[in-house]
């Protein structure tokens, strides 16, 4: 296709259309008449050579063809929105935008609970609407669903996508103060014989990495519970002798909600590499990049994870 003979209000308008999959939505969207975006749709189909929407009952649906478009499309758009735009910089003191990040309860405790102390003295204007863990994070950011994530590096294993090393932690037993069943050591005969509750980020989603980890090994136990919160699961411990697998710097927030000990487990796990990670089309924002930027240095302030024992 020849961009000289396109009319590039036609994508925006097919940006909305997609958007909103309604012709009347999409038009209050761009400032057209109903009729007006009804003659824009009509036009799109011509260029394209495919329906685009089409009526399924009271809304109507992208083709195939539409779908492809949808993402490249709105990646598109907004690179050129960043490169037309009127005032590159960011002043955090006076300036307002709004960014949504994913990530999990235990980044939450660590890195988002700093982070909204910081941001209200420094950075009044700016709004971070926190989401929970996406299915599948890499899409969310390609997709423009969410501008930031904080994930493992060892979920993130086939992204293609820019990231910043935050910090690493490891993985610990954790257990009832009062657990009769466990003494100063947790022993490998101990850890398969007691119950377990495990962490799941819900909806078919998998056990934490950690949980993984022992499956892959061939750790034989018995799984009693499993919650979608990693902050939750020391709490449902109490007055129990179930055993689960918490990451060693939420031990101090943790003790303080729950009565609980934390220690080094029987087999070795692998080291989990937290890290922030965005797309590329938002490298370049100033106010993206002061966000990133304040986010790492949360991180880097954070006290050590407490040593762990030789395996």
């Amino acid at each position: 296709m020849n961009l000289a003979g396109v009319d590039l209000n036609l994508l925006v308008a097919l940006d909305a259309l997609l958007d909103e999959r309604s012709v009347t939505r999409a038009a209050d969207r761009v400032g057209l008449s109903q009729p007006g975006m009804s003659n824009t749709l009509a036009r799109l189909r011509r260029l394209f050579d495919d329906p685009l929407l089409v009526r399924h009952g009271a809304q109507m649906e992208p083709t195939p063809r539409a779908e492809e478009l949808a993402q490249p499309l709105r990646e598109a758009l907004a690179l050129i929105g960043a490169a037309l735009a009127q005032n590159p910089s960011f002043d955090p003191s006076r300036d307002q935008r709004s960014f949504r990040l994913s990530c999990s309860d235990y980044s939450v405790l660590m890195l988002v609970g700093p982070l909204v102390g910081r941001l209200a003295t420094e950075a009044p204007g700016l709004t971070v609407q926190v989401l929970p863990r996406a299915r599948d994070a890499a899409h969310a950011l390609q997709a423009g669903e969410v501008d930031l994530v904080i994930e493992p590096s060892e979920v993130m294993t086939d992204a293609a996508l820019p990231s910043r090393h935050l910090f690493d932690d490891h993985w610990m037993c954790c257990v009832w103060e009062h657990n009769r069943q466990v003494g100063e050591h947790m022993t490998a005969e101990t850890y398969e014989r007691l119950g377990h509750l495990t962490y799941s980020m819900g909806g078919g989603q998998p056990v934490s990495l950690a949980d993984q980890h022992v499956t892959s090994v061939g750790v034989r136990r018995r799984v009693e519970f499993t919650v979608g919160s990693f902050l939750l699961a020391p709490c449902l411990l109490q007055g129990t002798d179930l055993v689960t697998l918490v990451l060693a710097r939420a031990g101090p927030h943790l003790r303080r909600t729950a009565a609980v000990r934390l220690l080094d487990p029987p087999l070795p796990f692998p080291t989990l590499t937290e890290m922030l990670w965005w797309h590329p089309r938002h490298t370049a924002d100033p106010a993206h990049a002061w966000l990133r930027d304040r986010i790492g240095e949360i991180a880097s302030e954070l006290p050590q994870a407490p040593a762990q024992a030789s395996q």
